[in-house]
C-alpha cells in the first residue's frame, strides 16, 4: 500500500486509468503544472482519488513515468479558512530542509479558476499509513515496537524545529494558545448541544482552572497519529502527512492527542476507531512519554491538563458528529455508534486530570 495516506474525501477511489476524476480537471491542471515546472510532464495524464477521510481531497496524478500528489479542498466547500491550501503548502515547504520527513512540494495554485479551488502539488512518497492492529500483527512485535518508537521520535523532532529559523514565526498565535483551545472547544460543544453529557461541565471547569504555564512554542501538527505517517519498507517514517491542522502552539497538545487517539481503541464502546496501538509490541503510554521527554527535553509534569484537553477536544468533535447524525445530516454508515463514545471520553479526561495532577 502506498501513496499519501487515506484522506481523499467523500468520493470513491478510481484507478490510474482515469482521465476524468471529480474535482480535478486534468487538462487545466496540466496547463498550470507545465507552466510551473517546464518539462516536468512527459505523457498523457491519468489520475485517481486516494480514498478515505472526509476533509481535503487527495489525488495521485501520473504521466506514465512520474507521479505526483495533488491536494485540494473538498467539493462544494465554502469556508476557505478551514481548507487553506497555502498554509498546508507553506508548512510542508518550510519543514522540508529540516530533519522532519515531509514530501517535497512542487507548486501552489491559489487561483480558484484553474480547477475550481486552490490546490498544491507535492512529491509522491511510498509508504504505508498503518491504521489497524491487523496490519501490524504480521510484522511481529519487534518491528511494531520500532515503528511506534520512531513515530514518537518523529514528533519530538518536529517539536525541536525553531519556527523562526524556518520562516514560520508568524504561522500562528502561540500566546494564550491553551486558553483559546479551552474556550474554542467549549463554544463548539455549546453549538452542538442536544443532550446532557455527564462530566462535561466539570471537565471544562477543571481545564479553565488548571491552565499550565506554556512552554516554548513549536510547530504543532494538530492531528499527529500513526495513520498520518507513511512508513517505508524498512519501518522508518518516510513522511508525515495531512498538515491541514498545523499551527504554532504548545507542542504537548500533539503528544496528548496522540495518546488519546490510542486510548480510544481501548474504550469498549462499539465505536470503530484505529486500533493499531493494540498490536503486540506497540509502545505503552508511559514508554511513549518517557521517549518523548528524552528526545524533546520538554517538561511533562502538567501532562494531566493536556490529556484532559485532548479528551475534551475529541469528545466535542464526536458530539458534533453525533448531533449532525441525530439531525439526519450525515451521509453513509457508521455514524450511529459515534454518540456512545462521547461520555466515556469525558470520564477518561476527568480521570487523566485527577491522576496526573
Amino acid at each position: 500500500m502506498s501513496g499519501m495516506g487515506e484522506h481523499g474525501g467523500d468520493i470513491p477511489a478510481g484507478t490510474m486509468g482515469d482521465t476524468h476524476v471529480p474535482g480535478l480537471d486534468l487538462a487545466r491542471f496540466r496547463a498550470f503544472f507545465e507552466d510551473a515546472r517546464p518539462g516536468g510532464v512527459n505523457g498523457p495524464l491519468r489520475a485517481r482519488v486516494i480514498p478515505g477521510g472526509k476533509s481535503n481531497l487527495t489525488y495521485e496524478v501520473t504521466d506514465g513515468q512520474a507521479s505526483w500528489i495533488v491536494r485540494r479542498p473538498p467539493l462544494g466547500h465554502v469556508l476557505a479558512t478551514a481548507h487553506d491550501m497555502s498554509r498546508e503548502h507553506r508548512v510542508i515547504t518550510a519543514l522540508h530542509p529540516t530533519d522532519v520527513p515531509v514530501p517535497a512540494t512542487y507548486a501552489l495554485c491559489e487561483d480558484s479558476e484553474v480547477i475550481g479551488a486552490p490546490f498544491y502539488v507535492m512529491e509522491r512518497v511510498l509508504g504505508t499509513p498503518y491504521r489497524l492492529a491487523s496490519q501490524l500483527e504480521p510484522l511481529g512485535s519487534e518491528r511494531t515496537s520500532a515503528i511506534s518508537a520512531r513515530m514518537v521520535e518523529t514528533l519530538a523532532t518536529l517539536h525541536r524545529v525553531d519556527p523562526a529559523e524556518v520562516g514560520l514565526s508568524d504561522f500562528g498565535r502561540p500566546q494564550g494558545f491553551l486558553a483559546r483551545q479551552v474556550r474554542r472547544w467549549r463554544k463548539q460543544l455549546d453549538a452542538s448541544w442536544s443532550r446532557e453529557l455527564a462530566g462535561a461541565d466539570e471537565l471544562h471547569h477543571l481545564l479553565e482552572a488548571n491552565l499550565p504555564v506554556e512552554g516554548a512554542p513549536a510547530v504543532v501538527h494538530g492531528d499527529f497519529r500513526l495513520d498520518n505517517l507513511l512508513i517505508d519498507d524498512d519501518d522508518h517514517v518516510a513522511a508525515v502527512i495531512d498538515w491541514e491542522m498545523a499551527t504554532l502552539g504548545d507542542p504537548l497538545t500533539d503528544v496528548a492527542l496522540l495518546l488519546v487517539y490510542q486510548r480510544m481503541a481501548r474504550l469498549d464502546t462499539g465505536y470503530a476507531v484505529a486500533d493499531a496501538s493494540t498490536a503486540s509490541g506497540f509502545l505503552t503510554d508511559v514508554d511513549m512519554l518517557n521517549r518523548y521527554a528524552d528526545r524533546s527535553g520538554r517538561d511533562l509534569s502538567a501532562m494531566g491538563f493536556y490529556l484532559g484537553l485532548a479528551h475534551f477536544k475529541l469528545a466535542v468533535i464526536l458530539e458534533g458528529i453525533h448531533y449532525r447524525y441525530a439531525q439526519g445530516q450525515t451521509v453513509g454508515a457508521g455514524f450511529d455508534t459515534v454518540g456512545a463514545i462521547v461520555e466515556p471520553l469525558i470520564v477518561a479526561g476527568l480521570t487523566s486530570m485527577k491522576e496526573h495532577n
